[in-house]
């Protein structure tokens, strides 16, 4: 690697590069998956003499809305943990975080590794701390749960400890995402089999609760002694015996190290965004990916988290669980004869990009990380949803965003003509790291200066929103109870420029 002169500061000796080690791996081979390789063979997919009303009767008649792992799946699951334990025994420290789908085929393909992990020691009592498990309900399959066009619920978070998790030694895992609770299937929300659309919104959703969830843990790192967050980069006397490549061999400091279980399609999208920060990363609504990540079954992609949406792709869909001759005919799921071709899309289908500027000419990839960050930590009220309705001419309503590389921290809406603020969010961790919201805040305040606006207003709907507006110099106007304590009503809060 070369850098010009002006680099110097940025690899200079000296600077800290804490980094978390990440795994993202696709689910084993599921029941579906065999359904779809067999249509696709019996009835000549991709050939002239593609036989479509055969291959939806036969595909109709065998898929499940939440397949289990095929028996080749179940193989491959125990191999994967086969290479997870000593691997992560030796160079992971404890707990090992694993994030994973709510769907039946990733919890199934990750269990060998969770129980293993979980074994009894040599006196018969648990080893603590092995791993924490997450299911996230924002990680399912594109899609979604379906049979024939109609919606099932998927498990709820019960079902999942009762007939998955518990069997594998694990009692204390988390539940998030679920959008109609725990109590509720992962689906339960579901209006249909989930669009195009609908699964580019939810990987920039996840993409961004990913960085949040990993950014906690960096800033962790920053703020008091953590022993397994560092620089990966530098060898420390007593490891110049330690060979990188050797993912089995232990090591001295044993790192942070978090593992997401997905899927094929979906983990594609969420890659896509690492890869792009979200420039250029959205599709059309019915338009299949100009670009896409394959993964084999139970295939592994290995990345490096450096905080503020910085990834570094290690290594991409390999198997060295199942590079061996035993292992090679257990390898599917990942070859164009699988379907991935299917989602190029043809020539016709691709257009132009154009990047323009204010509220409703916003850049793609600005616009969608600013709704995706609205939607993860404003409610409908906070985002203003019901003010909606007249708030301005169209052509007075900005969208003011902070970024920090191609990342967006923070975001507002401000009508230029009326000095209406709102929609104003900024992500937790960005909050802590620094001045996002006095950068966000004085953006407007110039603005409006600017625009010959004499005052600012903003309707903060809890507490902590009051709060943070009276920090950047805005003053209630009314609402709140006596003796100044918050009240449920909306307070109306000013700041003259």
């Amino acid at each position: 690697m070369t850098s010009s002169s002006k680099d110097n500061d940025n690899i200079g000796e000296g600077h800290v590069r804490r980094s978390i080690s990440i795994r993202l791996i696709r689910h084993g081979e599921s029941q579906n998956n065999q359904v779809y390789r067999d249509a696709r063979r019996v009835f000549k997919g991709g050939t002239k003499d593609f036989d479509l009303k055969g291959w939806l009767k036969y595909v109709d008649e065998r898929r499940s809305a939440d397949p289990s792992l095929s028996d080749i799946g179940k193989v491959q699951a125990q191999k994967l943990a086969q290479y997870l334990e000593p691997h992560l025994v030796n160079q992971s420290s404890r707990p090992v975080r694993f994030v994973v789908s709510p769907m039946r085929r990733t919890i199934e393909t990750i269990l060998p590794t969770l129980e293993a992990l979980n074994k009894k020691s040599g006196d018969g009592s648990n080893e603590l701390d092995a791993c924490t498990v997450m299911i996230n309900g924002f990680y399912f399959e594109s899609e979604g749960c379906h049979t024939r066009e109609k919606v099932e619920p998927g498990m709820n978070a019960s079902q999942i400890n009762s007939s998955l998790l518990n069997l594998s030694g694990v009692r204390n895992a988390s539940f998030e995402g679920f959008q109609n609770g725990q109590q509720n299937g992962w689906y339960s929300h579901g209006k249909g089999p989930e669009t195009r659309h609908e699964s580019e919104v939810r990987a920039a959703k996840f993409y961004v609760w990913m960085m949040e969830y990993l950014d906690k843990q960096l800033l962790e790192a920053d703020e008091q002694e953590v022993h397994d967050i560092f620089d990966a980069g530098v060898t420390l006397p007593g490891e110049e015996h330690e060979q990188c490549h050797d993912r089995l061999g232990q090591r001295t400091r044993r790192r942070r190290t978090a593992i997401f279980v997905g899927h094929g399609d979906f983990m594609s999208l969420v890659l896509k965004r690492i890869v792009a920060g979200f420039g250029h990363a959205v599709e059309k609504e019915a338009v299949p990916h100009r670009s896409a990540f394959v993964h084999f079954n139970t295939g592994i992609t290995e990345l490096e988290y450096f905080g503020n949406g910085r990834f570094l792709v290690m290594s991409q869909n390999h198997l060295p669980h199942l590079s061996g001759p035993d292992g090679n005919c257990y390898i599917t799921g990942g070859y164009l004869k699988d379907g991935w071709s299917y989602l190029m899309p043809t020539d016709g289908c691709l257009d132009s990009e154009v990047s323009i500027a204010f509220q409703d000419e916003v850049q793609p990839n600005v616009k969608e990380q600013t709704e995706a960050l609205r939607s993860l930590y404003l409610s409908n009220e906070d985002s203003g949803d019901k003010g909606r309705k007249g708030r301005g001419i169209a052509g007075t309503e900005l969208t003011v965003v902070v970024k920090r590389g191609l990342q967006v921290v923070g975001c507002a809406s401000l009508n230029e003509k009326t000095g209406r603020l709102s929609d104003v969010v900024v992500r937790p961790s960005a909050a802590r790291r620094s001045q996002v919201g006095q950068s966000l805040i004085d953006a407007v305040k110039n603005h409006a200066r600017d625009s010959n606006v004499d005052k600012i207003v903003a309707q903060p709907n809890t507490p902590d929103g009051k709060e943070f507006f009276e920090k950047m110099g805005f003053s209630a106007v009314y609402g709140g109870a006596e003796g100044g304590e918050y009240s449920s009503e909306i307070v109306r809060m000013e700041c003259k420029l």
